[in-house]
């Protein structure tokens, strides 16, 4: 594989950095048409565009030496041996199958746009998520505008990562599925594929199977840990109203070696940009399959998410003596998960958002999420609402500390280490009494709080 280049087609970057790093050998070109985040990525300050720890770290070692990163996609295309497709595919707004139906536009611009432009054979990998036997309509794309004696063979290689352990991701992976046709052509253009992982990845973990099971076994994947949160969730509510603590029913039930610990942790709500996505484009798919109950049984997973959020809101109106009508709430944590300042689907914006509808005042701290992004966010959750309404009830603050200051209570909406560290008896003096906090994430140590003089709610507790 020595005289093999990779280009990534607007990426998210963790993945192809990761093969530049462990594969000296080959030239990998990261491509994109956002002016802004290229230049991000060649900074000097190397102030990159996404934050995931590790990354930086990466970048500044294989950046310039065989990792680069251009606007130029049409160059990245015609040098490329491998492309990675890797654009997004966000849930359709309109149209058939709005809500539901993953928008594959920008797969089929970035297709059209490969075989346009190239002009010697190409392995064409789908990195996206998208629904199962999309390949297909790739490769008829690019069949019906091949140029003569130019050849593309379509893999499917989904992403297995974790934002947050992303690159802790890469570097040791539970496994690398590569889905292909079962012809020889498919199984060589595989294997092609596979010989770039097998420098770091030991072999048994790198998993061949065809091309519609890889890319099923990824909406698979998300949703069934989906469900996981969904289900504890689910039980965090019967004990709050039983008296159960739901942290040591999760310990119970982890021991179970069918089972297992992960992803029984009871939280607020997932987030994120994979998990909500995922399980809409999977109910979709059920449906156009004539599957009403598969379809009905995934959405469900969906749904309970909702009602969690709504209950966390609800349970802070109620324990505030069922008014927040001019209270300030502290809302510590933006990002839809500690060690990212990725906001899709994050809890927070629905719990603001209802914090505003009852015309309370919010203070934010996340320690990562740009100021921009969070009053976009906001503003997408409210759209009648102006922004200078917005504005009034809402202050982005640039320390815990100066989001607690005379406010009534505390929201730990993301579980960012730093919270723990918090000086709390300082917090507990600066605020309005009585001062509650509302953990939805199982983060603080509620009997010591309790002590300082808090009245501490916490989600799967009575």
């Amino acid at each position: 594989m020595d005289s093999v280049k990779v280009t990534k087609i607007c990426c998210s970057g963790p993945t192809c950095a990761v093969i530049a790093l462990k594969c000296p050998h080959i030239i990998v070109t990261i491509v994109d048409l956002n002016q802004a985040r290229v230049d991000a990525w060649n900074s000097p300050d190397f102030k990159l565009p996404i934050y995931e720890p590790g990354l930086e770290e990466v970048v500044r070692e294989a950046r310039g030496r065989n990792l680069f990163f251009s606007t130029d996609v049409d160059k990245g295309i015609e040098e490329a041996d491998l492309i990675f497709v890797s654009v997004n595919t966000p849930t359709k707004k309109s149209g058939v199958g709005a809500g539901f139906a993953a928008d594959l536009n920008y797969v089929e611009l970035a297709t059209r746009r490969i075989a346009q432009v190239a002009r010697t054979s190409k392995i064409v990998v789908e990195k996206s998520t998208v629904p199962c036997r999309t390949a297909e309509s790739m490769r008829t794309i690019l069949e019906a505008n091949s140029k003569p004696g130019c050849r593309f063979d379509i893999l499917s290689n989904p992403e297995f990562l974790a934002e947050g352990t992303a690159i802790s991701d890469l570097f040791k992976p539970d496994r690398v599925l590569i889905g292909s046709l079962q012809t020889p052509e498919g199984l060589s253009a595989c294997q092609s594929l596979a010989a770039v992982y097998a420098n770091w990845v030991p072999k048994d973990r790198v998993l061949t199977v065809g091309l519609w099971s890889s890319e099923l076994s990824k909406l698979a994947a998300n949703a069934m840990l989906a469900q996981r949160i969904s289900s504890i969730n689910a039980l965090s509510a019967i004990c709050e109203a039983t008296g159960a603590n739901i942290d040591e029913v999760a310990h119970a039930v982890g021991y179970d070696t069918r089972i297992g610990p992960k992803f029984l942790k009871a939280s607020v709500g997932f987030g994120g940009s994979c998990f909500q996505k995922d399980i809409l484009n999977l109910v979709y798919l059920s449906e156009s399959l004539h599957l009403p109950e598969v379809a009905a049984y995934w959405r469900q997973v969906v749904e309970m998410n909702e009602h969690q959020k709504r209950r966390f809101s609800k349970r802070v109106v109620d324990t505030m003596f069922n008014t927040i009508t001019g209270k300030r709430i502290a809302v510590l944590g933006f990002a839809f998960k500690a060690d990212t300042g990725d906001t899709r689907e994050s809890a927070a914006i629905t719990l603001i958002r209802d914090f505003q509808s009852e015309k309370a005042y919010v203070n934010i701290y996340d320690p990562q999420v740009p100021h921009d992004q969070i009053w976009a966010d906001l503003a997408e959750a409210s759209p009648l609402a102006p922004v200078e309404t917005i504005q009034k009830q809402v202050r982005i603050c640039s320390s815990a500390m100066e989001a607690c200051q005379d406010a009534e209570a505390v929201v730990i909406a993301t579980e960012w280490k730093e919270f723990n560290d918090i000086d709390w008896e300082q917090v507990y003096s600066n605020m309005n009494k009585p001062a509650f906090i509302f953990d939805g994430r199982l983060l603080v140590d509620a009997e010591k709080l309790r002590k300082i003089g808090f009245s501490v709610t916490t989600i799967g507790r009575p």
